[in-house]
């Protein structure tokens, strides 16, 4: 234990999680605000279902991740902390350039500013990732897997959480607009971080052809034993999770919370609860390993997305608090699971590339796939047109039943490894 309690109060492990916080909070923008933003300003549930569309760079930063690995803009920053810092100027940009934007009066202005967020900031995930695979040992990554999601998950609370909870009439009465700008001023905290950083000691040069920039990456990790079965796991393992996720603003808001509720118990509490998840998942990789981590979190995920269903029947204040605590506290158990094991997985001579390639497969049921909820929540909301929301109680239904797959993959794959 205090082995443990010396790592946590490394500068190399305060890094991780500072950069975590850049990398959490526009994404929590993306999946949580803009959509609670269209949503008030009742913009129809399918538009807002396909708006998850605007996140599919994140499913395919792997394509450009290669440049992460191959170049180094600043040579005085090094390879990893120069593309951290032109990602976050870019992303202090961006989060200025949509709060000038209105959904009612130009809402292809919000999708084109809300797609470039999303570009600049899987780019600066893919830089984020590399720099902790490469600043950590082995040892360390299952701990800095849970401190870079700490960061993270405070990050999506000041941005859906804080930031909601401000543009509520019974609090601070702001607008989305000004909400955005301060959004641009938290991003101070990555650029800060960014030239207080350590620049990793990689050993492994820069690769110089196209081939070991571009090819070599991929076809490497493929070579190895069950890497189609490691592939399939790590797309299916949050998949409903992820899907369940994209609605969760709009779902709160039709079954009548007002912001204040949503900033106050979804995120806030939402917020510990994760952090307990991650404290709880952590301490299972640690103590009994990653494939018995990924086992009990994928198990409690599952149940937890059935969960939401008891808010259509039951929606008060005590039955989403207990929803939100019981699905952040194992979202937050599987993502640092999953974090540590495509952590390991990582050849150093290509971290960028391939981490970017896992953490695309992973976030594929968030960006592609969620892209249609809005339609599937209406069409199953004419199943049962007596129940209100009935839509919503099938939806997260289903979404408990995508996870099952995920499970099974983990089981062919734990099976692969012990033969």
């Amino acid at each position: 234990m205090k082995e443990l309690m010396r790592l946590l109060l490394t500068k190399r492990m305060l890094t991780v999680t500072l950069l975590g916080f850049s990398s959490g909070l526009p994404i929590m923008v993306v999946y949580g605000s803009i959509k609670l933003w269209l949503k008030r300003e009742e913009i129809d549930l399918s538009t807002i279902g396909y708006f998850s569309w605007i996140a599919i760079p994140y499913s395919y930063n792997f394509l450009w991740a290669f440049l992460f690995d191959r170049f180094v803009p600043i040579k005085s920053l090094g390879r990893r902390r120069s593309w951290l810092l032109i990602t976050q100027i870019f992303l202090t940009v961006v989060f200025y350039l949509l709060s000038l934007g209105s959904p009612t009066q130009d809402l292809s202005y919000i999708l084109i500013v809300s797609f470039l967020l999303c570009f600049f900031s899987a780019s600066q995930d893919v830089a984020v990732d590399a720099y902790r695979n490469e600043i950590l040992s082995k040892d360390e990554l299952g701990v800095g897997a849970s401190f870079g999601v700490y960061g993270y998950r405070i990050a999506m609370w000041v941005a859906s959480g804080f930031g909601i909870w401000v543009v509520d009439k019974e609090t601070w009465n702001w607008s989305f607009n000004q909400m955005f700008v301060m959004l641009a001023g938290f991003m101070a905290v990555g650029l800060l971080t960014t030239f207080w950083a350590d620049e990793p000691q990689n050993t492994e040069p820069p690769q110089t052809s196209f081939k070991d920039t571009v090819i070599l990456p991929f076809t490497e990790f493929l070579k190895r034993d069950q890497a189609f079965i490691m592939l399939i796991f790590i797309f299916l393992f949050k998949f409903g999770d992820s899907i369940a996720g994209s609605m969760n603003r709009p779902f709160y808001a039709d079954v009548g919370f007002s912001n204040k509720d949503i900033g106050e118990i979804a995120s806030t509490l939402g917020l510990f609860s994760s952090l307990l998840g991650l404290i709880v998942g952590g301490s299972i990789i640690y103590r009994l390993g990653q494939l018995k981590g990924l086992w009990i979190s994928g198990v409690l995920q599952a149940i937890s997305t059935g969960c939401y269903t008891l808010l259509v029947f039951f929606p008060s204040k005590l039955s989403f608090a207990f929803v939100v605590f019981f699905e952040d506290m194992t979202s937050g158990m599987g993502t640092a699971a999953l974090v540590a094991f495509m952590g390991a997985l990582v050849n150093k001579r290509f971290t960028a590339t391939q981490y970017a390639l896992f953490a695309s497969l992973a976030s594929l049921g968030r960006t592609l796939f969620s892209g249609f909820a809005g339609d599937l929540i209406e069409f199953l909301n004419t199943l049962s047109p007596e129940l209100a929301n009935g839509g919503y109680a099938y939806f997260y239904f289903l979404c408990m039943i995508f996870a099952l797959p995920g499970l099974a993959s983990l089981y062919f794959f734990s099976r692969a490894t012990k033969s």
